[in-house]
């Protein structure tokens, strides 16, 4: 694994992935694949382009020609699959795009992967399992339910890789994240919203009465979870990367707030989004049994969160009064005015 090609290393968490993976294995090469969508941007790897051992592919990972060129090129060993349109809100906007990338563009890395002896590993989400009721915790076994557009499409290109390993025998495995938080995360998610609309004074938009349970864990400990599978996993295999502990989305915005010294009062409660799910909660023990422990628990993630953004206001300014602005009156104008 000296030649990993990154897709999607310029968005939240595959660019997280880039600077852990180069601080622990400098010896590696690396090759960042990215389309650079909205979330995908340059400058969150901006002080590490001039690493002799990084360079970065501008393409599609539906561009089936440009990732097997790329892969020869550089004799690539692993595949990271980060890839995706991730956003449910923006998938129930519209949903074809999710499937275009995160099921069609998954196959085409399959199929190159296949066609070069490639090992792949692909990153999935607990959204997969859908709403998790009573007290059970998902387990990498359970049934798939996915109820939107967005876990639909992960779901779907989750039976793609397993499907690609017991049929090819190609060396594959997954990791289920659950609700990632940290450094670089594009303001459309939760954490950086609140955390960026409270900085500004502006409401935070809760969504129906925020009883949502999530288990909010830190980008850094999903890092650290793949590399676990990476070096340690079993092929064929999934595994989830979270805490195995769960809050409410109220508990998260009091979090927020209070590490940003902001008050209550800015919170607001809207209407819920179509077929949002309850609760989300994983078993991480399959990930532990490899040596594996999260650094930091939910509330940790979370504060640690909100003060990256207080901290980096240069980094978000400039997406928040772009296109984003756009998005954010679409999904929010009508919800704020009719909320309370």
């Amino acid at each position: 694994m000296n030649n990993l090609l990154i897709t999607g290393g310029c968005g939240f968490i595959g660019s997280n992935f880039v600077r852990y993976w180069l601080a622990q294995h400098p010896e590696s090469r690396v090759v960042v694949y990215d389309k650079l969508t909205y979330a995908g941007r340059k400058e969150n790897l901006q002080d590490l382009w001039d690493l002799p051992n990084l360079s970065l592919v501008v393409g599609d990972i539906g561009d089936l020609d440009l990732v097997r060129r790329t892969c020869q090129e550089h004799g690539t060993d692993l595949i990271v699959n980060f890839a995706a349109e991730t956003h449910v809100d923006q998938s129930i906007l519209g949903p074809l795009v999710f499937t275009d990338t995160n099921v069609r563009g998954t196959h085409v890395l399959l199929e190159v992967a296949r066609e070069l002896c490639i090992r792949l590993h692909h990153i999935s989400t607990d959204e997969v399992y859908g709403h998790i009721r009573d007290e059970h915790q998902s387990v990498e076994t359970d049934e798939l339910a996915p109820r939107s557009p967005y876990a639909a499409s992960k779901a779907a290109a989750d039976q793609l890789v397993q499907a690609y390993h017991i049929t090819y025998g190609l060396p594959v495995t997954i990791t289920r994240g659950a609700n990632n938080v940290g450094p670089y995360q594009y303001p459309e998610k939760a954490v950086p919203l609140f955390s960026t609309n409270a900085i500004l004074g502006e409401p935070l938009p809760v969504y129906g009465d925020g009883k949502q349970m999530r288990d909010y864990a830190h980008v850094y400990d999903h890092c650290t979870g793949i590399e676990a599978v990476l070096l340690r996993g079993n092929v064929g295999e999934v595994y989830n990367v979270g805490t195995g502990r769960e809050m409410t989305n109220l508990e998260m915005v009091d979090i927020v707030l209070s590490a940003l010294g902001k008050d209550h009062s800015l919170v607001r409660h809207v209407a819920d989004r179509p077929g949002h799910d309850r609760r989300y909660s994983m078993n991480v023990d399959k990930l532990r049994s490899l040596g594996w422990e999260p650094k930091y628990d939910p509330r940790q993630a979370v504060a640690e969160a909100a003060r990256w953004y207080a901290e980096n206001r240069s980094w978000w300014e400039p997406i928040r009064s772009g296109e984003f602005r756009e998005y954010y009156e679409k999904q929010y104008a009508e919800r704020l005015a009719e909320g309370r």
